[in-house]
């Protein structure tokens, strides 16, 4: 999908915040008629903006399509300031507190290999990181998933 309106994001926004949201509290908190919300969430979910369960944003529908991990080593002392600003970067997905080589593990997605290093730069004027590695995804084989395990504990317990 090429083209996001202020409605598809205001959409795609409401149900990132509370998941649960029914089509008509999303057409009454947008302002919107119920059937124009339900008409844009099937049209996000067939251009694949929307994963199958509707809830998810597939991020390289909507233009981030470049995904780095980037390990970054931090001055222990500094540690939950490094945290803090990486939680100010909109590119960061996520971030882990490792073990073994680095301290830091985040996933960083971007919409061209520039705007990935506008990103690692400033990760990199962050107060207390010593220094970073990044690594390229270059294709998802398994995307992030749980059914696997809640099946085998459903499984497990008989149901």
């Amino acid at each position: 999908m090429n083209q996001l309106d202020p409605t598809d994001l205001k959409i795609l926004l409401a149900m990132i915040r509370d998941p649960r949201i029914q089509i008509g509290e999303l057409s009454e908190s947008l302002g919107i008629a119920r059937n124009t919300a339900q008409t844009r969430v099937r049209r996000l979910l067939r251009a694949g903006v929307l994963r199958p369960g509707g809830r998810e944003v597939d991020l390289e529908a909507v233009g981030y399509d470049v995904v780095a991990f980037v390990t970054i080593e931090v001055s222990h002392r500094e540690l939950d300031g490094v945290v803090a600003a990486l939680r100010l970067i909109p590119q960061v997905l996520e971030v882990h507190e490792i073990s073994g080589r680095g301290d830091v593990w985040c996933r960083v997605v971007a919409t061209d290999t520039h705007n990935l290093q506008a990103s690692l730069r400033q990760v990199l004027r962050i107060k207390g990181v010593i220094r970073t590695e990044t690594v390229l995804a270059l294709h998802t084989h398994i995307p992030y998933r749980t059914e696997p395990l809640i099946s085998g504990l459903a499984r497990a317990s008989g149901t």
